[in-house]
């Protein structure tokens, strides 16, 4: 596998996982590959499904972005909210640079909520 255009778009953790997971299911279907890369892809997966990427999905992902349209947020600090989602407001003022300056305090409240609602916290 190479890389063709390095900085044509940046992959979201979930998106990262269900890369490996294909490859992985793939490599056992098929021969076996070099056992380094096979080993690179299982401990990547197994330490993706202990991040909040485990309980997301395209739809829920899709759909946070676009209700943070308005926000003006990069596509990094979005990116960043995907893989890490914010809880609180330390979290967005570390996410979004310059957030006391680009954020109301009822706009980071707003994305709090847009967080738990499409990102809910998982029990385990």
């Amino acid at each position: 596998m190479e890389t063709v255009n390095p900085n044509s778009a940046f992959l979201s953790n979930f998106e990262v996982m269900q890369i490996l997971q294909q490859l992985k299911d793939n490599t056992q279907k098929k021969h076996k590959r070099e056992g380094s890369l096979a080993t690179v892809t299982y401990e990547t997966v197994r330490y993706l499904q202990d991040t909040e990427c485990q309980h997301q999905s395209s739809d829920c992902i899709k759909k946070f972005l676009e209700s943070v349209k308005s926000f003006n947020l990069t596509k990094l600090e979005k990116l960043m909210m995907v893989n890490t989602p914010p809880r609180t407001e330390l979290e967005i003022q570390l996410i979004v640079q310059e957030s006391e300056e680009r954020l109301s305090e009822d706009e980071v409240k707003q994305i709090i909520g847009l967080v738990n609602e499409f990102f809910p916290q998982s029990s385990s």
